[in-house]
């Protein structure tokens, strides 16, 4: 707890570091989500039928989900598990369940 704090006030330059890095891969993906989000609205403005709509908030729902666990995977093993120091710990070990669930869940 006391790391966790530590690093809200005092920030460091790779605080973002993985969406950084991934920057062009991530935008992609939100151009594509929001393709998708502009669909269900013109589906619904164009009255289509409801399995259409349905169907393309499903597939939004999936690009979403698919993107948090991108980040959160990436959250993960720079901020909690840093994973150049503790490859082979139970705490790294723990941090690779940890995004196994988290993918599985989101999908």
């Amino acid at each position: 707890m006391v790391y966790y704090i530590e690093r809200l006030a005092n920030p460091s330059s790779h605080s973002m570091a993985h969406i950084i890095q991934n920057k062009k891969k991530l935008l992609a993906r939100i151009s594509r989500i929001r393709g998708q989000i502009n669909g269900v609205e013109k589906a619904v403005n164009e009255e289509r039928e409801c399995g259409e709509v349905l169907l393309t908030l499903a597939a939004c729902r999936g690009a979403i989900n698919a993107l948090m666990a991108e980040i959160l995977e990436g959250h993960v093993r720079l901020h909690l598990l840093d994973a150049e120091s503790q490859k082979d710990s139970d705490r790294a070990v723990a941090a690779e369940e940890l995004i196994e669930v988290i993918k599985r869940y989101l999908k």
